[in-house]
């Protein structure tokens, strides 16, 4: 994946509202810093980040008195001489930040009301033509930058208009940065990029957006459709349910009647997103707080309604249990991964997903709710294998026992319910694997 390496997690967090916010600047910025740095302590590999931003981003000014573009022309952003000086050089100073961290920036360019005003505040500026300039010049600027180009911005693309200018801005993008940098398309809720661009030589993986409007969106059957699609690409869900963001379902139109309880994504949604669809193919997962994104505060107007001061947001449980996601698919290499459905013996549509290393090293299997694991196995432990529950909610595993050859076997978890999931891992006998999690139990075999 250029200048990702292919044994790389690409684990990215959605802050969309960064660029306008008093972010990574060390005199003023010290909010943005602590975000920055907690995202790198715990393992984000991808900040998310939208240029020209979703939230009347063109006419209100960042937190600095600087908006992006001339007279709303995107072919003229507003530059100044000298530092600290524009909305630009505040954007510089945010990519630089993250360098420094070691993490990349999604870059959006713009949200798509700028160029679809389906819903939002827009305005609709973007034509081909100055979005081909305006791509070339963002490519020039940071084409020596640790750039993701993510283009789109959660609106559908409905006309031959609104490809074209797409088209534009990759065009000048890639004109301004020769290259250098990745590329995939931002889809909106339920859609997936692959739709609209799989075959385009400048996607370089695909995005689905499996969004927030139902608690068990299947995503990992769209990042299975993906996995199997020519030619080959990568894939993940780059907007999945945030956590502590109202659902938008069923009862959302009745959300101000007298008595009517809303329900909110919380860790165990994020988790089921996460590990669902990385054994399902795809490459990596983001992870969203839905007050983190709009740096919400209580003097703020809320998005779709939200609760949590973003500084307390941080520290949500959602949040920190990423961290023992990428460390278990390190400790078990996620580049070997293959889904294997095949494995998976339980009758009718199972909610457990497997997937096995390409070299037979060890088999990952996920149960969202303690189900028990019904595995047929086949010939890939002929010498034996040890088994471990790990528990993703703790970053803790648990020594299930030693097995000779097992063809088919059942596996219950510890515990079973909502927010009980578990992750089942087999190791090989002939293959030394480091430790799972940062704790050890014994148990004794349990099987049925």
């Amino acid at each position: 994946m250029g200048d990702i390496s292919s044994k790389r997690m690409e684990l990215p967090s959605s802050i969309w509202r960064i660029l306008l916010g008093s972010c990574f600047i060390a005199s003023i910025g010290k909010r943005s810093i602590s975000i920055s740095r907690i995202g790198a302590s715990r393992g984000f590999t991808v900040i998310q980040a939208v240029a020209l931003a979703e939230l009347d981003g063109l006419r209100t000014p960042n937190a600095y008195g600087h908006r992006p573009l001339r007279n709303n022309d995107p072919a003229f952003p507003a530059t100044e001489p000298g530092p600290r000086n524009d909305y630009w050089d505040h954007v510089d100073e945010v990519i630089d930040k993250a360098e420094s961290l070691g993490l990349y920036v999604g870059l959006l360019p713009t949200w798509g009301d700028k160029w679809n005003l389906k819903w939002g505040v827009g305005p609709e500026v973007f034509t081909p033509e100055n979005a081909r300039q305006y791509g070339r010049w963002l490519g020039e600027r940071y084409a020596e930058k640790p750039i993701i180009w993510i283009i789109g911005g959660d609106r559908p693309i409905e006309s031959d208009r609104h490809r074209e200018i797409v088209v534009a801005m990759v065009r000048g993008i890639r004109q301004g940065d020769r290259g250098r940098n990745l590329m995939t398309f931002h889809p909106c809720g339920s859609e997936n990029s692959a739709d609209y661009f799989h075959d385009a030589e400048w996607l370089d993986f695909n995005m689905i957006q499996s969004g927030h409007s139902r608690p068990a969106m299947p995503n990992y059957r769209t990042i299975s459709e993906n996995y199997r699609r020519t030619p080959i690409k990568p894939t993940l869900d780059g907007e999945p349910c945030y956590e502590d963001h109202p659902i938008k379902g069923e009862l959302w139109d009745k959300r101000n009647q007298p008595g009517v309880y809303l329900p909110w994504f919380d860790e165990w949604n994020v988790r089921k997103a996460a590990y669902q669809s990385m054994l399902a193919g795809s490459s990596g997962h983001t992870y969203g707080s839905h007050s983190v994104w709009q740096m919400w505060s209580p003097e703020w107007q809320p998005i779709s309604i939200a609760r949590t001061p973003w500084p307390d947001a941080l520290n949500q449980p959602g949040a920190q249990q990423m961290a023992f996601f990428r460390q278990l698919f390190e400790a078990r290499p996620f580049w070997k991964l293959k889904p294997a459905p095949e494995l998976v013996a339980t009758e009718g549509d199972s909610a457990v997903l497997a997937a096995r290393a390409a070299d037979d090293a060890f088999v990952i299997a996920y149960a969202p709710e303690g189900e028990s694991v019904a595995l047929s196995l086949g010939d890939i432990f002929q010498e034996g294998c040890r088994g471990y529950w790990f528990n993703p909610r703790q970053n803790s595993a648990q020594l299930i026992g030693s097995f000779d050859s097992i063809e088919e076997r059942d596996f219950s978890p510890p515990t079973t319910g909502r927010n009980n999931d578990w992750i089942l891992v087999l190791d090989n006998a002939t293959h030394q694997l480091p430790r799972l999690g940062s704790s050890y139990q014994h148990l004794f075999p349990k099987s049925r």
